[in-house]
């Protein structure tokens, strides 16, 4: 495709509630893995930049961690990251969770349906507090009742903060081109940012360390808490174009390092990289691993 001076480029924030569902939106938007994808809420530590075309234009994804109630310094600096995502984006996506939102207002409603829909009303109270106007997106609407769906879009849609409202299931696509449509149409005229065959903006340490991350979680299931992280500390391209990946996986207690290794190294083996598992009680007080994801220390 040959760039025009009709051709845009911009950014678009996705925000939401942890576990809405913005890294599986990216990852369809993109047409390629941006994002890891895990059952774990709050996967997403820092904002990852996908790259979407759409005709003439090429629109920057920012996906954000998702905005809680933050209790601890990480939490902190993912929430801060969020919200300064939102703040520098062309056009801003409020990702809900439709199916947990309408779940938390029954007596049936899980715990973590509560949650979500407590952190959705905390980050409707900030864009009402700033005056800011977004887009609505209610996601994970598969097999839904219509009229559940418009009456909880009304609902939310009555608090002033939304410009429109788009339905969308990110796992199947349903509805998903439509608001890829409307995103391109809001990137400002202007070159593009990156080459068109780019899927993301991401540095190869840092993608391999949030890929290494989600194998974990997706190896251990439950068994491992949130609080883990994985640091790459070496990347050494080969000749035969490979490379030799080393990285380390942070644990605060004794306790989870034979989960992450697995019964007899099993998991490190299964993951095929150059591991190694580390328990150290305060690796969230390390400023250089916040470096390495580019968020803030001191918040």
């Amino acid at each position: 495709m040959t760039e025009t001076s009709q051709t845009r480029a911009g950014f678009a924030a996705i925000i939401g509630a942890p576990n809405a569902g913005k890294s599986t939106l990216v990852n369809r938007l993109t047409g390629s893995k941006v994002s890891i994808v895990t059952q774990k809420v709050q996967t997403t530590r820092f904002p990852v930049r996908g790259i979407a075309m759409e005709g003439e234009a090429q629109i920057v994804l920012v996906d954000t961690p998702g905005i809680f109630t933050p209790r601890r310094r990480l939490d902190r600096a993912m929430v801060a990251s969020a919200w300064g995502g939102a703040q520098d984006a062309d056009v801003v996506v409020h990702l809900v969770d439709a199916a947990s939102h309408i779940a938390s207002e029954g007596k049936e409603g899980q715990a973590a349906d509560r949650r979500s829909a407590e952190d959705t009303e905390t980050i409707i109270a900030n864009l009402k507090a700033t005056g800011t106007q977004v887009i609505l997106v209610l996601n994970k609407i598969d097999g839904m009742r219509r009229d559940t769906l418009l009456a909880l879009s009304q609902n939310l849609f009555e608090t002033g903060v939304y410009s429109e409202v788009f339905m969308i299931s990110a796992l199947s696509g349903d509805g998903v081109d439509d608001l890829k449509k409307r995103l391109a149409a809001a990137m400002p005229e202007g070159h593009w940012l990156y080459p068109e065959d780019q899927s993301a903006d991401v540095p190869i340490r840092v993608l391999a360390a949030e890929i290494t991350r989600e194998k974990v979680y997706l190896r251990v299931h439950e068994e491992l808490p949130y609080s883990a992280a994985v640091e790459t500390t070496a990347f050494d391209d080969k000749a035969d174009g490979s490379a030799r990946i080393e990285q380390t996986i942070y644990v605060e207690r004794e306790s989870q390092r034979p989960i992450v290794l697995g019964k007899g190294g099993q998991t490190l083996k299964w993951i095929h990289l150059f591991l190694t598992v580390k328990v150290d009680p305060k690796w969230q007080d390390s400023r250089a691993l916040y470096a390495q994801f580019g968020l803030e220390f001191d918040v």
